[in-house]
């Protein structure tokens, strides 16, 4: 199948786990028993899962697609071959608290990012995650608006903020700005004071504008590296020779966060040109989840969320995902 096909709507598959204590609480989940295109996930029942010593189980009002999504159902990056139910993004309510925890309690409504790589699941009825893995849903936006956040925002706050420490005045460049986390990365830059260069097809310049970028680059008709000035930070969601290539376009001293790694020779090119070049892998961190709670309440972050599916069409989701063409997030639906 390709990312062009339209699955159709899953319909539960038989447990994949028979040996389940008869009468354990069960739940259904976007699985799969093998590596693939979208056509391999299955609404399967499995065992609902119980919180262990400083964990919530969570009840998923909805659950967020990233790209690492696709590349893990297809292929083994981080995980362990199948079987396995991905999901990294979460927004919903706290059923069950383990020992030891003291942040929430059942009946809180919660976001965050469940530990990357390891600790996905989060395209199911229920999840577990370390308490310190949420926060507090913020009160002036929905479930699907909250679970477009966590994988995407951490990573653009961790990259820009924490990584290139990203001050008011300096120049930044956002390649694919208009994508999960170009789009997000944007608005923090421009938060935080910063002159914001994005590179997105030019039907998506308006969109960047809205969000606050000061100039927009089509990728497909210009050149970013013919910039008159150098920038202070460049995050590059691409890899590859766009890694490389955006080392010429910084000053001596400049930042180059990328989130997949470069060519071979980004390294010796980043040294030659006295430029620091990091490859980000994000991470769940509760005080960056509060951060991006605290944006969104003062209505200087949101997530732009390009089309939400039902969990049972979850294989559809992927599908257009992978096209590419989305702008902003897509986010799974489950209560």
């Amino acid at each position: 199948m390709t990312s062009t096909d339209t699955p159709q709507t899953l319909v539960p598959q038989d447990s994949a786990d028979p040996a389940a204590p008869k009468g354990a609480p069960v739940m259904l989940a976007l699985h799969q028993t093998a590596l693939g295109g979208p056509e391999v996930l299955r609404l399967t029942e499995l065992p609902r899962p119980a919180p262990g010593p400083g964990e919530i189980l969570v009840a998923v009002h909805a659950a967020g697609l990233n790209p690492t999504d696709f590349k893990h159902r297809a292929m083994s990056v981080f995980l362990p071959p199948p079987p396995q139910t991905l999901g990294w993004d979460v927004s919903g309510t706290v059923v069950e608290t383990g020992f030891g925890v003291t942040l929430f309690r059942p009946g809180d409504e919660v976001f965050g990012m469940l530990p990357y790589p390891y600790g996905a699941g989060s395209h199911a009825e229920y999840v577990t995650g370390p308490t310190r893995a949420f926060a507090a849903k913020p009160a002036g936006i929905d479930h699907v608006q909250a679970a477009a956040l966590p994988l995407a925002a951490l990573t653009a706050w961790q990259a820009l903020v924490e990584t290139a420490d990203l001050r008011a005045g300096q120049r930044v460049l956002i390649h694919a700005a208009a994508g999960g986390v170009g789009h997000l990365a944007v608005q923090i830059a421009k938060e935080r004071g910063a002159h914001v260069t994005g590179t997105a097809s030019a039907p998506k310049h308006d969109f960047l504008r809205e969000l606050g970028a000061d100039a927009c680059i089509d990728y497909r008709s210009e050149d970013f590296t013919d910039a008159e000035e150098p920038y202070d930070v460049v995050l590059d969601t691409l890899g590859g020779e766009t890694a490389t290539r955006s080392v010429g376009v910084l000053r001596p001293g400049g930042v180059l966060v990328s989130l997949l790694p470069g060519s071979k020779d980004t390294r010796a090119a980043a040294e030659k040109a006295q430029v620091r070049a990091v490859v980000l892998l994000v991470e769940h961190d509760h005080a960056g989840m509060r951060a991006v709670a605290e944006l969104v309440g003062r209505d200087r972050l949101r997530a732009h969320v390009s089309g939400t599916f039902p969990l049972a069409e979850g294989a559809r989701a992927h599908a257009l995902g992978e096209t590419g063409r989305t702008t902003g997030k897509l986010v799974i639906t489950v209560r």
